[in-house]
């Protein structure tokens, strides 16, 4: 059982950036690959980015492609996401899950998620 909790959420302006946090409790949080997803209001679950166990590979989606970094610290259990440049589409509730074994861009094949934290990019 893994529990996560998000943090660092807020407003900021255009080209601003924002670091969000993910704790983790629970066993084993090394074993597990992490992704962080996004929802709009009113539209769907998105795919952000995903880091492997191990830190050894990363995936983003195409749309914050050279503005965001993920990266995790095993021995602090937590992972990050790094968001500069921020863009108003950026806006959203970003959510951190957890997997075991490999990255996946599948709201569907995490098993543990976060309550969420609101990001507000203001043009």
């Amino acid at each position: 059982q893994v529990q996560l909790v998000e943090s660092g959420g807020g407003l900021v302006q255009a080209g601003g950036s924002l670091r969000l946090s993910c704790a983790a409790s629970g066993r084993a949080f090394s074993y597990y690959s992490m992704g962080w997803f996004r929802q709009a209001p009113g539209k769907e679950r998105e795919f952000v980015a995903a880091i492997t166990w191990s830190s050894g590979s990363t995936y983003y989606v195409d749309s914050v492609k050279g503005r965001f970094t993920i990266s995790r610290d095993n021995a602090k259990n937590t992972v990050y996401l790094q968001m500069n440049s921020l863009k108003p589409e950026d806006t959203a509730i970003y959510y951190c899950a957890a997997r075991l074994t490999t990255i996946k861009t599948m709201a569907s094949a995490y098993d543990y998620w976060g309550q969420g934290t609101q990001v507000t990019v203001s043009s």
